[in-house]
């Protein structure tokens, strides 16, 4: 009696290496990511300590990479606003540097 368990446990591994082998079975190794954290809301005007406190879900192979590319999105943003700020534009910057003015030095 044996024997027969033997044998439908080989038919089986058998069928099921037939069916991976063939497609028609699925095997999804990677399992959908799992949020632990709150959505990301980072202000659209951080400051340091917003970016202190910003935390990610692990995953796989690291941070979860659609949570970091907001956050770099949003600081992106928030650095290109600020460099217009501060920068000058090319049409206010003066072509001549001081000394070719003929002004006086000091």
């Amino acid at each position: 009696m044996v024997w027969v368990f033997f044998i439908a446990v080989a038919v089986l591994v058998v069928a099921a290496t037939v069916a991976l082998a063939l497609g028609r079975v699925a095997v999804d190794p990677v399992p959908a990511p799992v949020t632990s954290t709150p959505a990301l809301e980072l202000d659209p005007h951080p400051r340091a300590a917003d970016i202190d406190a910003i935390r990610f879900d692990t995953a796989l192979r690291g941070y979860r990479m659609d949570q970091v590319d907001e956050a770099l999105d949003v600081l992106y943003a928030r650095i290109v606003e600020l460099e217009h700020q501060v920068a000058p534009r090319p049409d206010e910057v003066d072509p001549q540097p001081a000394e070719g003015r003929g002004e006086p030095r000091p």
